[in-house]
């Protein structure tokens, strides 16, 4: 993005300003990396709670008799398997079967859905969802009318609980389910979702109550931990628990099958956009699959980097790498051909010139306790 280009702001912006965050752009916003750093904020979230503003994201609203079937049709889970109150992750393919977003479908009721979608493809998104709900449901984005917060830890719930109103009920939530409550004398909608690899929820409310409900939330959960969290611990967090990240693990180059995805793809469900692209990727077997790795040399994988066979050559590509604080090692994610996609096979990454060993392992390289 060009310096003449204006960034979008969040309501949290003053927030993240009192703060002292470390503002840099981001897919067209203004937002915190981090505040105090990047692996003490990790930290705090593996071990008590951390509060990260995703009001960036989109969120996109359909209506009507057809809103489920236009939702199902676009996405690659089965919608039709979910209750009201209910939430999935899934990703939304094209033609080709490549993937154009990673989403979580929210059903409200069965006239009633919710998509949240990545901040920087809201334009594509919106206009993909808006051309399939044409003539059969109300389509409208809702992403300026809506803020969103994600509190994430062990002690996310607890400290929710402090904000009163229905606090106290949010830990009936079962996991990828949401209800309205009132949270610091706000209407909220809570979903015990995150993408963190901890517990915790995701808080939907109104732009006018987002610096209340935060301001208010870190007061309460101070004493307990709590700190604020930017897109830097956002994503080491989501890596140890080898969660994707679109525009560096995904993109319209590549297939939830190769990808690691399949668990979201429902072949057994009606037609779905790209179905018939994706079933012959399953049948015929992905060319190359993305693997996840630890450095056993010195040296740390970043995006981008080249990844070599034992002769030097190139084979493949890192899409995420970097220092993992709760796991203490270098690790990383990347696409290799599927011949080398075997957990204990070693390889090369070219760290700006140097040939640094790893080997790919099982992941996630985290998960926390049941």
């Amino acid at each position: 993005m060009s310096t003449t280009e204006t960034l979008l702001r969040t309501p949290l912006f003053e927030e993240h300003q009192k703060a002292g965050g470390k503002l840099v752009p981001f897919a067209g916003w203004e937002m915190p990396v981090q505040y105090v750093g990047i692996s003490d904020e990790h930290r705090a979230v593996r071990t008590a709670a951390g509060m990260f503003d995703t009001s960036h994201m989109g969120e996109l609203l359909l209506k009507g008799q057809y809103a489920g079937q236009v939702v199902n049709y676009l996405i690659t889970q089965d919608a039709s398997k979910l209750v009201d109150g209910q939430a999935v992750y899934t990703c939304a393919c094209n033609e080709a079967g490549t993937i154009l977003d990673d989403l979580i479908v929210y059903r409200v009721s069965a006239e009633h859905w919710l998509i949240v979608c990545n901040a920087g493809n809201r334009a594509k998104m919106s206009a993909h969802f808006a051309a399939a709900a044409k003539d059969h449901c109300e389509f409208e984005d809702v992403s300026d009318k809506t803020s969103m917060i994600a509190l994430q830890g062990p002690k996310a719930l607890a400290i929710a609980a402090l904000a009163g109103g229905d606090g106290p009920k949010l830990g009936e939530l079962k996991s990828f389910h949401f209800r309205d409550a009132v949270l610091a004398n706000a209407h909220c909608t809570v979903a015990r979702t995150g993408y963190t690899g901890e517990d915790g929820v995701e808080l939907f409310c109104a732009p006018s109550d987002a610096a209340h409900v935060w301001r208010t939330l870190l007061d309460l959960g101070r004493e307990h931990g709590l700190v604020p969290a930017g897109l830097g611990a956002r994503d080491t967090l989501r890596l140890e628990a080898r969660l994707s990240l679109y525009g560096n693990d995904i993109d319209e180059t590549t297939n939830p099958i190769e990808a690691g995805l399949s668990w979201v793809v429902k072949f057994d469900k009606s037609d779905f956009l790209g179905k018939a692209a994706l079933a012959a990727v399953k049948a015929n077997g992905p060319t190359r699959k993305i693997v996840g790795f630890e450095m056993t040399g010195r040296g740390i994988a970043r995006h981008g980097y080249p990844l070599l066979n034992s002769a030097g050559e190139r084979v493949g590509i890192c899409t995420s790498g970097s220092p993992a604080p709760t796991v203490g090692k270098n690790i990383g994610l990347g696409y290799l051909p599927s011949a080398m996609a075997n957990i204990g096979q070693t390889f090369l990454v070219d760290c700006r010139g140097k040939q640094v060993e790893a080997v790919v392992v099982k992941t996630p390289f985290y998960k926390r306790a049941a």
